[in-house]
């Protein structure tokens, strides 16, 4: 059924996003760069390759462990580039404050941000700033554009996934959803849950010292884990088999999700990357990613088995396989 309002799941990165970007805003701006549904669009200026990429932040708390709202904006526009195999360069960003907003919490925020840019080697080159009415916004949003350099030779796409294909991930899934929804809802657990929030960009620039040959680059932020495989499954027109117990998760989260009713490939993340790697040199790439500190618990969690309409199959610990779908509905709502 076609529905008639916006509802909070169409922001979920799920199911009800995807037909809002294909059936709304594809529809209407479709174009060679858009069509393509990258996390950027990497731009052919005078011979120049540039990335190019812009996104929106709100989450609440704005502070929990392990991140904030202004390390998110930062190092989730630093994270598309990446994506799109660049070395990130320059950000903007923007701010739409609610009046009555706290300078003190804003001072930190910036500082945040700061630290952020530093660490992620960009500099914050332009920016606006908004207020509005009290009322008219939650606290604060925070928009950041980002464009980064692609060297010659490199191609990375969601629709370049092939047959034989290895994947790749850099570490557990779901931190960053418990660890929001822990603060927000002020659960405890025996052992600490922060989030994954982190800059990928040194990660990727050395997986592709080893070879420029990787085909796919995405992070699995909304949606999770499911929706990002899914979508790539459908834009490469490809199916995917990934493997239950090799798909690294903490096991607090593990529990959380258990006791919560949470489906940990459908929760965000903010530090992981999924790779889509040739077999032949998936080994060398995953030695040299496990060198790098965002990259120390890589493994190889299934592989791209046949051409077809797109479909993610998991092969379950207990010996059965079901197939994978995309988020539906909102798991968590306001999570980056």
């Amino acid at each position: 059924m076609k529905e008639e309002k916006i509802l909070l799941s169409h922001g979920s990165g799920g199911k009800l996003s995807y037909n809002l970007i294909k059936e709304l805003f594809l529809a209407n701006f479709n174009n060679s760069y858009l069509e393509r549904l990258d996390d950027g669009a990497v731009l052919n200026i005078d011979g120049l390759r540039l990335a190019y990429t812009t996104d929106s932040y709100t989450v609440d708390p704005l502070f929990f462990n392990g991140g904030n709202i202004g390390e998110l904006a930062v190092y989730g526009t630093v994270n598309d580039l990446a994506m799109c195999g660049a070395e990130p360069s320059y950000l903007s960003c923007s701010f739409i404050i609610e009046e009555g907003f706290p300078l003190s919490l804003l001072e930190k925020i910036i500082s945040s941000i700061k630290k952020a840019s530093l660490v992620a080697h960009v500099d914050i080159v332009t920016g606006d700033t908004k207020v509005v009415n009290k009322g008219a916004a939650d606290k604060i949003f925070i928009n950041t554009t980002g464009i980064g350099v692609v060297k010659e030779g490199i191609n990375i796409s969601g629709n370049n996934a092939q047959v034989g294909d290895l994947i790749v991930i850099n570490g557990p899934i779901g931190n960053h959803g418990i660890a929001v929804l822990s603060e927000r809802e002020g659960l405890k657990f025996e052992t600490e849950i922060k989030s994954d929030t982190a800059p990928l960009s040194s990660l990727v620039a050395e997986m592709l010292e080893v070879s420029k040959d990787i085909h796919v680059l995405r992070d699995p932020t909304r949606g999770g884990l499911s929706t990002t495989l899914n979508e790539i499954a459908l834009s490469s027109k490809v199916d995917i088999e990934i493997n239950e117990g090799d798909i690294p998760i903490q096991e607090e989260v593990r529990a959380a999700c258990e006791i919560l009713g949470y489906d940990p490939l459908c929760l965000a993340n903010e530090g992981k990357l999924v790779a889509f790697i040739p077999s032949k040199i998936a080994p060398n790439v995953l030695k040299k990613m496990k060198e790098n500190k965002y990259g120390k618990e890589s493994k190889i969690i299934g592989r791209v088995v046949k051409k077809s309409e797109g479909k993610v199959y998991l092969n379950t610990t207990i010996g059965g396989e079901r197939i994978v779908d995309m988020l539906t509905g909102e798991q968590l709502p306001r999570i980056c």
